[in-house]
């Protein structure tokens, strides 16, 4: 059994090995929490949909930080049951498929949880990345970092985005990342952190701050482009290429000779070998930000 990226849908599913066709519906982790019932110690597994082979390594985490790797799907400790701390699991490879973060106690834990796993946009455009929230104590601070910094940087600071990031939103949001006039280097996963209050718990004060190893959402920035193959005899086949799968099923627009011919949710377009024209395209909303042309003259001539 496999965990397989649909691209088409932005599913995870399970398949069987060169039968990838005939996936599963989507794989969802959860952590289960036992007993169910109060106790002073509770014991945390990670549990599918589906029975993964492969001794898939699991990965743990505690309110936003990697806590542990483990072949077994269970955590091997029990955890100590209180109202603050949550927990998320996800399989060794497949991160961003991470399990939502669970309460060990009650339901108002600390926890972050993203609106979107991946997201692909159109280079030039702006793009809104979110997520909710949740403290148990008031939060101090809150802000959204690239994953692959050293150290968490606040967008807001970073000076390869001014004047292009803002956060709207508040506590249990959605809070949201807006980033204006997007660029191929702003591709990357963004992840969200806050700390909050001091506070006291065992005779001991604390000053919490969400992890920062909690996989986020995954941007790619991505530009068009007209990719022209062979098709049936006396015909081509033009393409509306990007980089990744654009999210939210866009309309695609496509032009010949500066003249819009045809809408549709489908990047292809047919024309005859024969055609002389030039053609380009666009997503419907985002025109200005369409692909170079490129012009089909007859082999004959």
């Amino acid at each position: 059994m496999l965990v397989v990226w649909d691209s088409t849908v932005n599913i995870y599913s399970c398949a069987v090995e060169g039968q990838e066709g005939l996936h599963s519906p989507v794989v969802c982790f959860q952590v289960k929490v036992t007993p169910k019932q109060y106790s002073e110690y509770k014991t945390l597994t990670c549990i599918t949909n589906c029975t993964l082979t492969g001794n898939p390594t699991y990965i743990w985490y505690k309110n936003g930080q990697h806590l542990d790797d483990s072949t077994s799907p269970q955590y091997k400790y029990s955890v100590y049951s209180n109202y603050v701390d949550s927990y998320s699991c996800a399989v060794k490879g497949h991160e961003d498929l991470h399990s939502p973060a669970v309460c060990v106690q009650g339901q108002i834990c600390y926890r972050v949880t993203y609106t979107k796993r991946r997201i692909c946009v159109l280079k030039g455009s702006t793009v809104d990345i979110s997520c909710t929230y949740v403290g148990y104590y008031s939060t101090t601070s809150t802000f959204w970092f690239r994953s692959d910094k050293s150290t968490p940087e606040d967008l807001t600071r970073d000076p390869g985005y001014t004047g292009r990031v803002e956060y709207t939103g508040t506590y249990k949001g959605p809070f949201t990342l807006r980033i204006t006039d997007l660029r191929e280097e702003d591709s990357a996963e963004y992840r969200f952190t806050f700390k909050t209050y001091n506070f006291e718990w065992g005779h001991k004060t604390y000053n919490f701050e969400w992890g920062h190893s909690f996989p986020g959402t995954t941007l790619t920035v991505t530009g068009l482009q007209v990719k022209v193959t062979p098709a049936a005899e006396g015909q081509k086949t033009l393409t509306c290429s990007t980089t990744c799968t654009l999210t939210d099923n866009p309309t695609y627009i496509w032009y010949r000779n500066g003249q819009n011919v045809q809408d549709t949710s489908s990047p292809m377009y047919s024309i005859s070998s024969e055609d002389e024209d030039s053609y380009y395209c666009a997503v419907k909303g985002s025109e200005g930000l369409s692909s170079p042309a490129v012009c089909e003259f007859s082999a004959a001539k």
